[in-house]
């Protein structure tokens, strides 16, 4: 064993994990895309943040049908509310995390 086998598999600098973290926060999904192209983390959460934004839009958009799109979007932004705070938790605590459905959106974004 050498003493590389102890080491975390990867370590994110703080700054990483910050801005990573920004990247849930709507249109500053763009921090981490444009900011840290060279870092896989930050790249991972702002693709994960710009695919629950542009969600988020569709949604809204929807909302202008009658009672139905209003019941639907005030459900759906309870649900991305709920994925934003878990992005970001996981973005602080250096965790590369897939959110359920819409991370597998993000994972095929070539930017």
């Amino acid at each position: 064993m050498t003493q590389q086998d102890h080491l975390p598999a990867q370590e994110h600098l703080p700054e990483d994990r910050l801005i990573a973290a920004v990247g849930y926060l709507g249109i500053l999904c763009l921090v981490p895309l444009l900011l840290r192209k060279d870092s896989a983390f930050s790249q991972h959460h702002g693709k994960q943040g710009l695919v629950l934004l542009i969600a988020w839009i569709i949604l809204w958009v929807g909302n202008i049908i009658p009672v139905l799109g209003q019941i639907v979007w005030m459900l759906g932004s309870i649900v991305f509310i709920i994925l934003m705070i878990l992005g970001i938790v996981n973005a602080l605590q250096g965790r590369l995390w897939n959110m359920p459905f819409l991370g597998s959106f993000a994972k095929q974004m070539k930017l």
